[in-house]
């Protein structure tokens, strides 16, 4: 009896920690399906948007009505003219949402002028600026920088909220790590801003640089493959217990 006694607490205790290991990894993988089902809806809808003909931008007073959930990529045309203001680059290794855009480079912000004097941000498009090199920003800014109204086509986009290792922004350089129109607006003096900001499709410039154009969907998908290995190790966990529990009987 003293002999076998010690035993029977270290099977139960094995026991529970076997029962918590396999309810985490479990619960994992469960929440991996569920982001799955969630990345299909969010594909689903960009999809839709991205394939639905361009809208006119809504007037400013619905502009507080518009929200990422509802309003995220919808396509809009409008006429607006550049402002003689600085530009700011955004650093990007690379885009979930433009095929052409997948290595390093910066996005061009400019703030642009709708004829009722509202300032929308435009992210002008992409440059394949390894270096983050202002003078080469600076000559793409200022060949759209015209004093001429012009009409542009592209998507709704909202602020991104930086992450915890999200560098800060270099002012001098005027570049930013996160794409927050709100921020650059106030460093750079650009004045009161639209909630949104416009991701250019077209018109494109006559040397490509910044460089606009389509967006398309694809977003990486890897949460099925992610919650087979949760489940996998939940499995593993439990076969490792018996296999051990078996062996600890034979003893």
């Amino acid at each position: 009896m003293n002999g076998t006694s010690p035993r029977k607490p270290a099977i139960a205790g094995f026991a529970l920690f076997t029962l918590a290991m396999m309810a985490a990894l479990i619960a994992l993988g469960v929440w991996q399906l569920q982001r799955r089902t969630a990345k299909h809806e969010l594909i689903a809808a960009l999809t839709e948007r991205l394939a639905t003909a361009p809208v006119a931008l809504p007037p400013s007073a619905q502009w507080s009505r518009l929200n990422a959930a509802s309003d995220e990529f919808r396509r809009v045309t409008f006429t607006a003219t550049y402002a003689p203001l600085p530009d700011a680059m955004v650093y990007s290794s690379g885009s979930a949402v433009r095929k052409d855009a997948s290595g390093p480079g910066t996005w061009a912000f400019l703030p642009a002028r709708l004829p009722s004097g509202e300032i929308v941000v435009i992210d002008a498009g992409f440059v394949e600026n390894t270096m983050q090199d202002r003078a080469l920003q600076d000559r793409a800014a200022k060949k759209l920088v015209t004093g001429e109204p012009v009409t542009l086509t592209g998507y709704l986009r909202f602020p991104e909220q930086p992450g915890w290792l999200t560098p800060a922004e270099n002012r001098i350089a005027r570049l930013w790590f996160v794409r927050d129109q709100h921020l650059m607006a106030s460093a750079l003096g650009w004045g009161a801003v639209a909630p949104f900001y416009v991701d250019l499709e077209r018109p494109a410039p006559a040397n490509n640089i910044p460089r606009p154009g389509p967006l398309d969907v694809h977003l990486k998908d890897d949460h099925l493959q992610y919650a087979i290995t949760w489940f996998s190790l939940a499995g593993a966990v439990l076969i490792a217990f018996g296999v051990w529990a078996r062996g600890r009987r034979r003893a």
